[in-house]
């Protein structure tokens, strides 16, 4: 049986036994193969916009001798699924803002697959915000390390066919959308370790703001230093909550 990574591991963990998956950019196509051998899904899609990461994951499929429940699909994003063809929409290892272009390119159509599981290799907040003011709902998040990165796994329910497809802010600032509450909410294993990683990135950026322009007093109206001071407060702030 394949042996996945820990950010892997842990998407496949948040599938539910049963489910319909599809793996939009599989690459080499490892995920969809593991539910397939271990019996969690009884029917995978994996898809990818590139025809030669798609042949690398037929040709790991052809070796990890699956042969029945994994479907090959070349593509772009949600286009390769009839509606509703998935209990599960897997979107892991790409940006916020793409992840919600694929999102938006039907919103009509991403609202027919009840569960997604995001894993936005930048921009969480951003991805966040468009969640929460599009009726999704984030129900998991879970912080796993891949080398020296950390990434963040949401695990997402759709808002489904029903009422609008829109709704109003409600006044979380960005800073709280880069970090929010249920990071510590839920805490798992490395969230402090993320938390003070995060922290030390903030604080290297604003002392490069600093040097660069000459004097601290300084810094302190510039909009590149503001944003970073807003996350480091907001970050000391979760900490300080464990």
């Amino acid at each position: 049986m394949i042996k996945l990574s820990d950010r892997l591991q842990c998407i496949a963990d948040r599938v539910a036994q049963g489910e319909t998956v599809a793996d939009i950019g599989t690459d080499h196509g490892y995920l969809p193969i593991y539910l397939r051998q271990c019996g969690k899904s009884p029917r995978v899609i994996m898809s990818d916009i590139s025809k030669g990461s798609l042949e690398k994951a037929i040709e790991n499929r052809r070796a990890e001798r699956v042969r029945e429940g994994c479907e090959a699909r070349l593509g772009d994003g949600l286009d390769v699924l009839e509606p509703g063809e998935a209990d599960t929409v897997v979107m892991a290892g790409i940006g916020g803002y793409l992840t919600i272009e694929i999102l938006e390119w039907d919103i009509a159509k991403s609202r027919t697959f009840p569960k997604y599981i995001l894993q936005p290799r930048k921009d969480p907040g951003v991805l966040r915000r468009w969640l929460y003011t599009h009726g999704y709902t984030i129900d998991r998040e879970d912080i796993v390390a891949e080398g020296k990165r950390y990434c963040e796994i949401l695990t997402v329910s759709s808002p489904g066919q029903e009422g609008p497809f829109t709704r109003e802010e409600d006044g979380t600032t960005d800073e709280a959308y880069e970090f929010p509450d249920s990071l510590i909410e839920q805490p798992c294993a490395l969230t402090e370790a993320y938390l003070a990683d995060r922290l030390s990135a903030e604080e290297a950026i604003m002392a490069r703001i600093v040097n660069g322009i000459g004097s601290p007093a300084a810094a302190e109206t510039d909009k590149g230093y503001l944003l970073h001071s807003k996350r480091a407060a907001r970050l000391k702030e979760l900490i300080a909550r464990l």
